[in-house]
């Protein structure tokens, strides 16, 4: 099975999961106009509400709709469609590619679900604040894909959904994107350390306040990227030599 043919099964598959498609794109919404549409008129360190808000959300989001891409996979390691890909000359790397590519196909649909939603409520950017945004949240979650391909492998079906939905949820939480919990201090120093922070900060670039990108944001990305790689090729490895 070549790459490409493997990596457009692989997209109409994911667009046609209508839970998938719900999972990923609606909760994230729903969230943003509980939150921000009773607040669309307040201010948060100077800036609209519903703007700062929506940057979060729009981080948390992607994380989730990468992050998601785990469940397919283990799901394929439940009835045998990974040893039937054994079998075939398909490449490891073509194989994480078409995740990697899925997830990211679902984490652009959720940017523009947001990005529209925002306006909504009023969020007002030019096309280059837009494009900055957008391309840095795509940037910052790389670590996060590699990181569904690693729980895919790693974890069974039954137990899934609280780790991806735990995991996601501290990730979220530490890196701010339902707002800043530290300022200042050791505990942003490690908070500095996680993906998760770069990823709500790459969200905020639209806000012209952090002088995205930092040469800190690109080592932690780079680390944490190559890291979870390492682990992810392993498990993968070791998962289909038992089949």
């Amino acid at each position: 099975m070549k790459g490409s043919k493997y990596t457009r099964f692989e997209i109409l598959r994911t667009l046609r999961s209508r839970r998938y498609l719900l999972f990923s794109l609606a909760f994230p919404l729903v969230l943003f106009f509980t939150v921000a549409g009773p607040n669309r008129h307040a201010r948060l360190d100077g800036v609209p509400f519903p703007l700062y808000y929506m940057t979060g959300m729009a981080a948390w989001g992607t994380m989730v709709a990468v992050v998601s891409s785990g469940a397919r996979i283990a799901g394929e390691r439940t009835v045998g469609w990974t040893r039937q890909l054994r079998i075939t000359p398909l490449k490891t790397s073509a194989y994480f590619g078409a995740k990697v590519i899925c997830g990211y196909l679902m984490a652009v649909l959720t940017i523009a679900g947001m990005c529209l939603a925002g306006t909504t409520l009023g969020v007002r950017l030019s096309a280059q604040e837009w494009l900055t945004m957008i391309t840095m949240l795509l940037a910052g979650l790389i670590p996060f894909a590699v990181l569904g391909i690693l729980f895919g492998h790693l974890v069974k079906v039954d137990s899934l959904g609280p780790a991806l939905g735990g995991t996601t949820s501290l990730f979220a939480l530490l890196g701010g994107a339902y707002g800043p919990i530290a300022s200042s201090g050791v505990f942003l120093a490690l908070v500095k350390c996680l993906p998760s922070y770069w990823l709500v900060q790459a969200g905020k670039s639209a806000l012209g306040q952090n002088g995205w990108p930092p040469a800190e944001a690109w080592i932690v990305i780079a680390v944490w990227t190559a890291v979870l790689g390492v682990l992810a090729r392993r498990v993968y490895q070791r998962d289909t030599a038992r089949v």
